[in-house]
């Protein structure tokens, strides 16, 4: 998964993309874990997805009103459809790619 920033996230939601953006900080372990499922969710899927340490961007965090990390935008057509922190297990993520954007 590409880390993305500021202009990749702006492009995203201009082209009105359709996809995942997670948001994670480095020092959170569970970041580490919900990054690692979502490495393995990115090859079985066929879905646009990028990630950004919310450390560098504070004001996102507002924005998107992320209240904690791992958080998990799904955007549809360049809006937010559903925001994720808990991220259970890949067939969870799995089943909520589907019913998302499918």
């Amino acid at each position: 998964m590409n880390e993305w920033n500021r202009n990749n996230l702006e492009l995203f939601f201009d082209d009105k993309g359709t996809g995942l953006v997670y948001f994670y900080t480095p020092m959170c372990g569970t970041c580490q874990l919900a990054g690692k499922m979502l490495r393995v969710v990115e090859e079985l899927v066929n879905t646009e997805m990028g990630k950004m340490n919310l450390n560098f961007y504070p004001d996102l965090a507002e924005q998107f009103r992320i209240e904690s990390v791992p958080c998990l935008l799904f955007v549809k057509k360049g809006e937010v459809i559903e925001t994720l922190y808990a991220f259970h297990s890949i067939p969870y993520l799995l089943e909520r790619i589907q019913q998302n954007f499918h």
